[in-house]
């Protein structure tokens, strides 16, 4: 299998965009019109995702210490959609067809050989992995809503109840499908460290266009019912540090952190930690009442919230203090720098893309090193 043959010809087909990912799926289920079912009904954000995937899988074709666990995840992840070793040959057959197809005159014997390789290595990799899971973790728990609050119009925290404990760890995720969106998963963090009935907090922001977050803030009432994936992600706690905790948190992304400091105040002797709290306004501080009264209980804590869009305490805009209210004005990561030193600590960021980007260079150019700032990094094995 010649690495470099494989990237250079998904290049070339990646070049005609979202005309190979409809052709796959054309093929697919023209040829086995019982897997249509297994998808979405809406199929614009599935071919977004075969596309991205198979831009991973071919950019680590080479390197298989990082190439594995990726498709380990993504093989025990498709066990919630019903995927099983017959489908894995009907699969292969429509990619080959769909690369045969768009790599025009340079296909031939070798590139057709190479990508079979690849795919039959990607297959077992991903089915054994599976396999092994299924020993130990159901593919999906069905859960309860047994509580909501809606704290502002696109924002709700929910309390699910699931059927059977749920194993995680603070700072990880699941993936949610709710009845009226079937097959439509989207990943949300558990908002609080496992506790003994089991039940897990959710705190989920509407997203416009989204299928499933209108539902789950506008839509959802105590008693309905939703699925959960398996845990996933890297968003946790290094247990075996001595250094004090910086978490930084954008809007919603307040949910894993927050479980990671539930986390923390079970310690006998806890870290000084520092949650800074970011939105665009103050109503976007949705849980800082919360917060402060965590505050105020753990004198081992220091909450600080931030806005970023409104105008300093006298009618104007400040970005070097923060207002009579406590509430510091400007960018998140432009708060948190000016905070600091952070380089005698453990940092957990989590947010918007931009915010968590601009955070991670504010943190390494302040000295803090790049392996002691974490992140959410799980693959986006949504299929």
């Amino acid at each position: 299998m010649d690495a470099q043959r494989l990237k250079d010809s998904f290049a070339h087909v990646a070049e005609q965009g979202d005309a190979v990912a409809l052709f796959f799926y054309s093929d697919l289920f023209v040829r086995n019109p019982h897997l249509r079912d297994m998808f979405p009904i809406g199929m614009s954000g599935q071919r977004d995702k075969l596309l991205r995937a198979l831009g991973h899988i071919v950019s680590q074709v080479d390197d298989l210490a990082d190439l594995v666990p990726f498709l380990q995840q993504l093989g025990r992840d498709h066990r919630r959609f019903g995927i099983v070793a017959e489908h894995y040959p009907h699969v292969g057959a429509s990619l080959l067809t769909t690369l045969r197809h768009y790599s025009g005159p340079a296909w031939n014997d070798d590139l057709e050989s190479d990508w079979n390789a690849a795919y039959t290595l990607v297959a077992k990799v991903m089915l054994e992995a599976a396999d092994e899971n299924a020993l130990s973790t159901p593919a999906w728990w069905n859960g309860q809503v047994v509580a909501v609050e809606r704290r502002r119009f696109d924002i709700s925290v929910l309390r699910v109840q699931p059927d059977r404990p749920l194993p995680y760890v603070p700072g990880q995720s699941v993936a949610l499908e709710v009845p009226s969106r079937l097959r439509h998963w989207r990943y949300y963090s558990m908002a609080n460290a496992p506790r003994p009935d089991h039940t897990v907090d959710f705190h989920v922001r509407l997203v416009d266009g989204g299928p499933v977050s209108p539902v789950l803030v506008r839509g959802t009432q105590t008693g309905d019912r939703v699925r959960m994936g398996a845990p996933i992600g890297t968003l946790t706690l290094d247990e075996s540090s001595p250094r004090d905790v910086l978490l930084v948190a954008g809007s919603t992304g307040l949910a894993p952190l927050k479980a990671i400091l539930e986390q923390i105040s079970r310690r006998t002797v806890p870290p000084r930690v520092h949650l800074f709290f970011g939105a665009r306004s103050r109503d976007g501080l949705y849980d800082l009442e919360d917060l402060t009264k965590l505050a105020g209980g753990f004198p081992w804590l220091t909450v600080v919230p931030a806005v970023s869009d409104e105008p300093g305490g006298h009618g104007f805009s400040s970005l070097l203090q923060s207002g009579d209210d406590g509430v510091e004005h400007g960018n998140l990561s432009d708060v948190v720098a000016r905070r600091g030193p952070w380089d005698g600590h453990d940092a957990y960021v989590c947010g918007p893309s931009v915010m968590v980007g601009h955070t991670v260079e504010q943190l390494t150019r302040l000295g803090v090193p790049r392996d002691r700032i974490r992140l959410e990094t799980f693959a986006d094995a949504q299929r």
